[in-house]
């Protein structure tokens, strides 16, 4: 008689889904060496008997997983039986993996809590109703985007009167608003209509204003001709067209079409490899930063930063209205690139404008700067976005091109805090089915990462601080109890700390203050609570315990790690920090 290992069903999903991201040993993380095998055994065992494949039925299961295997049982065998007991082994352990997108322990059943990575939704007319916002946040949206390239001040007015209203309204969920500028973008003029141009065309580009002819426009930027060097690729849109400069004069460009296509009025211009010499912050800039300050949106997304003294202006500005406001650097031209380190530095966080980005560089450099910034982000403490045609097709097509589900799975397993939506939600067809997608993809992708990798520099960040070491012990109890973890915080300091450790459970933050809740909606794996604190300490923690248990944020009997840590002292003295374990 021989002996074979069997999975366990029923609870064995559940006790899977409990160690996910924690494991209590290192047999818990070791890859199973039943996915090893060959090409010709994985063939006779995904044949296997009828039996067993009866047994299977049509169920599909997804086997890219490395969560740990359930508890197991032996049984003896006999010989004959072997390949049925192994393909069934196999079948149920798959299915425990399947489930563990739906079952994880700590989260509750609302997309934006049980998901990790948020969702950044452009809001636009598909999009800007009391109805739609309603809808959007309810499928997943953490952050509501004003694109300040469209639209006016009245109109963005609406959406802030909007959001806020929701998150007045809901006490367990909440999105933040943030201010993209338009930046100094370069455009052609106003055509009658649209033009079509064939390659080995001549087309012309002035200075002059108001040309709109079929061989010539108008472009909005004093400064093109001087910019531009004979032999410069310039491309409309970002690539769909693109022309080669051939000469030039005092006002104007002569180009060879090289791509042709339909030339529309107001299209954006880029030259390859290079940055147009114009202020990050325009003067309609600094009037939308005025909107902002004056309706206290919780970011700016700044356009085309090619240096961190933009970061120190915009934060000096900031200080003198006592606006305390995030700021997000958009990494978009080709400046920005040798000034990486000290433009993060200065920022809160940088956005991946991967349109712009590929435009002005090689288009096989954007991967790798992607995951350079998102590395460099999360080394620094800095939240981190990945943004630009993540789901483009979306905006015709109900359902997405399979390229597009796996560049949101890298942008996850990569660490971003947050993707986002342009397009798709602004002006899509199917803004709702995007958002669903988005959410789907990062659910189902987060359930295959192992919590608790943190960049092996992120302590040099925060090494003046205790709270760094209470973050990080913190999160590795969490991992290995299969905990979430409660904070209480007056500035959001310490919920963003841990949230750079990426802990397996939910990090529930409460606090006292609407904008740092607000603010929080960002971070990866946080899910901000406002809460009126109390002078006990003890009668603060039972509430939150209670709120949680309420909103169904966790289970009666259910176990949460407790942190007082932080800048800020609340309820302890300044050099005592603790981590406690608590049953709800």
């Amino acid at each position: 008689m021989a002996a074979q290992v069997v999975t366990a069903s029923g609870a064995a999903a559940a006790a899977a889904a409990r160690h996910l991201g924690g494991g209590s040993g290192a047999d818990a993380l070791r890859p199973s060496p039943r996915l090893q095998l060959g090409a010709c055994a994985s063939r006779e065992r995904w044949g296997g008997s009828a039996a067993a494949r009866a047994r299977r039925g049509t169920q599909a299961v997804s086997v890219i997983s490395r969560a740990p295997r359930a508890k197991a049982e032996v049984l003896p065998v006999s010989p004959d039986d072997d390949a049925a007991v192994k393909e069934e082994a196999d079948f149920q352990h798959l299915k425990a993996i399947q489930q563990l997108a739906t079952t994880a322990n700590g989260v509750w059943s609302k997309p934006n809590v049980r998901r990790k990575t948020k969702i950044v939704c452009t809001i636009g007319p598909s999009t800007n109703t009391r109805e739609m916002i309603w809808k959007l946040a309810e499928t997943g949206m953490n952050v509501a985007r004003l694109n300040m390239s469209h639209g006016d001040h009245a109109s963005h007015q609406k959406v802030i009167d909007l959001v806020k209203e929701y998150n007045a309204s809901h006490a367990d969920n909440v999105i933040a608003i943030m201010l993209d500028t338009k930046g100094p973008e370069v455009r052609s003029g106003d055509l009658p209509q649209p033009i079509f141009l064939e390659s080995g065309q001549e087309f012309t580009f002035t200075i002059k204003r108001g040309v709109g002819t079929d061989t010539c426009v108008s472009v909005n930027y004093d400064d093109f001709v001087s910019d531009v060097e004979v032999g410069d690729m310039l491309l409309v849109d970002g690539g769909m067209m693109s022309f080669l400069v051939k000469s030039k004069t005092e006002d104007s460009v002569k180009c060879e079409v090289i791509d042709g296509g339909e030339l529309k009025s107001r299209r954006h211009l880029n030259v390859r490899g290079k940055s147009a010499t114009l202020p990050s912050i325009t003067d309609k800039d600094w009037d939308d930063i005025k909107f902002g300050v004056d309706n206290q949106v919780d970011y700016y997304a700044v356009s085309f930063v090619k240096d961190a003294q933009v970061v120190h202006e915009l934060k000096d500005y900031l200080r003198s209205c006592n606006a305390n406001i995030h700021v997000t650097v958009k990494i978009e031209s080709a400046d920005s690139i040798p000034n990486l380190h000290s433009i993060i530095s200065a920022s809160d966080g940088a956005m991946v404008a991967r349109g712009d980005l590929g435009a002005e560089l090689p288009i096989e450099e954007v991967p790798l700067l992607q995951e350079e910034i998102i590395r460099m982000c999360r080394s620094m403490g800095k939240a981190v976005i990945v943004a630009t045609n993540m789901l483009e097709s979306m905006i015709v097509h109900p359902t997405p091109t399979r390229a597009e589900v796996s560049d949101i799975a890298i942008a996850v397993r990569e660490g971003a805090d947050a993707v986002m939506l342009s397009g798709e939600t602004a002006h899509g067809k199917f803004p709702l089915k995007a958002v669903k997608v988005m959410h789907t993809v990062a659910l189902r992708t987060e359930a295959t990462i192992l919590g608790g990798e943190t960049p092996a520099d992120l302590g040099q960040v925060f090494k003046n601080h205790m709270s760094e070491m209470f973050a990080y012990h913190a999160t590795m109890m969490s991992n290995t109890l299969g905990t979430s973890i409660v904070v209480f915080t007056r500035t959001g300091f310490m919920a963003i700390l841990l949230s750079h450790y990426r802990p397996s459970g939910t990090i529930f933050a409460f606090t006292d203050e609407e904008r740092v809740r607000q603010r929080l909606a960002l971070y990866q794996g946080v899910c901000p609570v406002l809460m009126e604190f109390s002078d006990d300490a003890e009668k603060t923690f039972g509430d939150a315990l209670s709120f949680l248990l309420k909103h169904g944020m966790v289970k009666d009997a259910e176990e949460v790690a407790l942190v007082q840590s932080g800048k800020q002292p609340i309820w302890r003295s300044q050099s005592t920090h603790n981590i406690q374990v608590r049953k709800v």
